[in-house]
């Protein structure tokens, strides 16, 4: 069974053996609003835990999405160039941004569990 971490910047990784998905949370992307564009990492880009990773833009704003751990982009979903709004429909499943290897699995650590983001959001509001 895959485990699911979050970050303070509304960032979710799915884990999966060495493999970490990496997408924004449903909150984020309903203060973002309609997602309009991504811009992807390239394939192999080596990536530093809470480093720039993406851009997300919505008819609000532009945002950076930031890598939760540090790693290697191994995939991008393509699916986001022709339908941005997947972010908005499926934000933490079809609507994922890059998959990546994980290079040191104890930043996970750092990260928060489904319940702690929950109530991270909750104090946000």
């Amino acid at each position: 069974m895959a485990t699911v971490k979050f970050s303070k910047d509304h960032e979710w990784i799915r884990v999966e053996n060495d493999e970490g998905v990496v997408g924004i949370t449903d909150y984020a992307q309903t203060q973002l609003g309609d997602v309009v564009f991504v811009e992807l990492p390239d394939v192999d880009r080596v990536l530093e835990a809470g480093s720039e990773a993406a851009v997300v833009e919505s008819v609000k704003a532009a945002s950076e999405v930031y890598a939760p751990v540090s790693g290697t982009v191994t995939a991008v979903n393509e699916d986001l160039d022709g339908d941005p709004s997947l972010v908005n429909s499926s934000a933490e499943d079809g609507g994922w941004f890059f998959r990546m290897t994980i290079s040191d699995p104890s930043e996970l650590d750092g990260l928060m569990d489904r319940d702690a983001y929950r109530g991270y959001v909750e104090g946000l509001d």
